[in-house]
């Protein structure tokens, strides 16, 4: 098996990951925060520790860093708490449905509207676009850090900067992003989601919501938080105020052991790796007669993309020409990858696109035996 699907889950996750979560599920079994006996604190500890090696990797306060299922979860808590009667949405055109779907349900709930604009590799020109869709009545500018299509990067810095600018609140979806590319609250974002088992190398059921305190948040979730356990109302101190019910504590717990692992590397040897494994694969690529690929990695645009390459095999379907790689061993993703906006942006609406993305496991060696499989593919 060589497995290329790492922009949808990576895999396989560090050994100390696993390590971490099986010792987690009989160390720390207890309730965290629910109860005052040793067992419950000593689980309470374990999950804060990986609540600060999160912090410490988006430049936030630990209370501000909320523990959630996925990235998705995050986008909701985010966007829905933002909305306000009236209110308006700016986002780009290359959205994924986790945050597309929760503007649009705020939009249509509060009697909003949601302006895109086009996002471009010139990033004068992608900033440009999402100022001339701001209104007075702007809540939030709502942006991924990468396609999780084509892997073209947005300009955070300057875009953040815009929203200071214009006084709105500025939400990242660092689902394409977090653990390789350089996305931190210090550069300006207000909330930033990021999934927990993509580049952060964490287990599924895992993901953050990191909030710089700005914005005060409507909740979407009530309930049990082992706080202010006297009063009917839901506490306004984070990260309880977001953290109802027990959360995913053995998950969290191996979270922090994934981070461990990608400060080792570094995020910036890892994306060096993972790109430099794009560029082989584009380049072999653009040599088989009958690939087609949507966004080509070189030397000279690596600082505009995440790991991501987007291609089909001549006419046949997406689906069906993943299906034929995972029957060679090689195992990725076809389809539409839950961003329709994306695929009607490069025109492959109908047909969807195969994704290849690598994680810091892949090799050399297994790019060049894709290649020689595509080969024989679309030569037949």
């Amino acid at each position: 098996m060589i497995y290329l699907d790492n922009a949808a889950t990576t895999f396989p996750k560090p050994q100390s990951v696993y390590r971490k979560w099986a010792h987690a599920m009989s160390a720390y079994g207890a309730n965290p925060g629910r109860s005052g006996h040793a067992f419950s604190q000593n689980t309470a500890e374990a999950v804060y520790q990986s609540r600060e090696k999160c912090a410490e990797l988006f430049g936030a306060e630990p209370e501000n860093t909320i523990f959630t299922l996925n990235c998705t979860h995050a986008l909701n808590f985010a966007i829905k708490g933002v909305a306000r009667n009236g209110c308006h949405f700016v986002t780009s055109d290359m959205e994924h449905n986790a945050s597309i779907r929760p503007v649009y349900a705020a939009v249509k709930s509060y009697g909003g509207s949601c302006t895109m604009f086009e996002a471009v590799e010139d990033e004068e020109q992608t900033v440009y676009n999402a100022e001339r869709a701001i209104r007075p009545n702007t809540a939030a500018l709502v942006c991924t850090a990468a396609s999780n299509v084509i892997g073209l990067r947005t300009p955070l810095r300057e875009l953040a900067a815009l929203c200071r600018r214009k006084k709105i609140c500025f939400i990242v979806d660092a689902a394409q992003g977090a653990g390789t590319l350089p996305i931190t609250l210090k550069d300006g974002a207000n909330i930033i989601c990021a999934a927990g088992h993509k580049g952060l190398y964490g287990p599924m059921g895992t993901g953050l919501m990191i909030m710089d305190g700005t914005y005060p948040l409507k909740t979407i979730i009530e309930g049990g938080t082992g706080s202010a356990s006297e009063s009917i109302t839901q506490p306004d101190f984070t990260p309880d105020r977001f953290e109802s019910g027990t959360i995913n504590t053995a998950g969290v717990i191996a979270l922090g052991e994934g981070v461990d692992f990608v400060n080792r590397l570094t995020p910036e040897k890892i994306l060096a790796h993972e790109l430099a494994l794009c560029r082989r694969f584009c380049a072999g690529a653009e040599k088989i007669r009958g690939v087609r690929l949507y966004n080509i990695i070189t030397q000279m645009n690596s600082d505009l993309y995440a790991p991501v390459v987007s291609f089909n095999i001549g006419d046949i379907p997406s689906t069906e020409g993943a299906a034929m790689l995972s029957s060679r061993g090689f195992y990725m993703r076809g389809g539409l990858h839950c961003a329709p906006l994306a695929h009607k942006k490069i025109g492959t609406i109908n047909s969807g696109t195969i994704r290849f993305s690598p994680s810091a496991f892949n090799t050399e060696r297994e790019v060049d035996m894709l290649l020689k499989a595509l080969e024989k593919i679309a030569l037949k």
